[in-house]
């Protein structure tokens, strides 16, 4: 039986089309691979994922390594945060020189302003007599000496 099966199979083993599609597979095997760690390396590199350990997992586990790494690797490049977090900064740098933002929306507001255009909440009161604008604890005006 062993036999019949080998006298079928040995004329498309040894044919070499079939050896050369076998090379070229294997081939192929090999360069994903190595472009598989490859860009794992350099991806969890530019995320600050230990490049290192990612690239063995991949090594040693190959595709389903990969999809594990892509599964959990950070959902943002290092490059990114760090620039968001400098237009955080310099927005709030920019509030703060520019003036005030209501507390209820964050829309930016004036000094003398008695109440938010935007949101209609109360962000200072009147003074009695010269109807300047004071902060909302204060009991004497700075600018009249009126109390409150």
């Amino acid at each position: 039986m062993d036999d019949l099966f080998g006298e079928l199979l040995d004329p498309v083993l040894n044919n070499p089309v079939v050896n050369l599609v076998s090379n070229l597979c294997v081939l192929f095997f090999v360069v994903l691979s190595v472009a598989l760690i490859f860009w794992t390396w350099r991806d969890a590199e530019r995320r600050g994922a230990m490049p290192w350990f990612w690239a063995l997992v991949v090594l040693l586990f190959n595709i389903f390594g990969w999809m594990v790494y892509m599964v959990v690797r950070p959902p943002e490049y290092t490059d990114d945060v760090h620039e968001r977090e400098l237009e955080i900064k310099a927005k709030e740098a920019e509030i703060l020189r520019n003036g005030q933002t209501c507390p209820a929306c964050f829309k930016p507001v004036e000094k003398d302003y008695l109440i938010c255009p935007s949101c209609m909440k109360k962000l200072r009161k009147e003074c009695v007599n010269c109807n300047r604008a004071l902060n909302l604890d204060w009991t004497v005006c700075p600018f009249c000496k009126t109390k409150q």
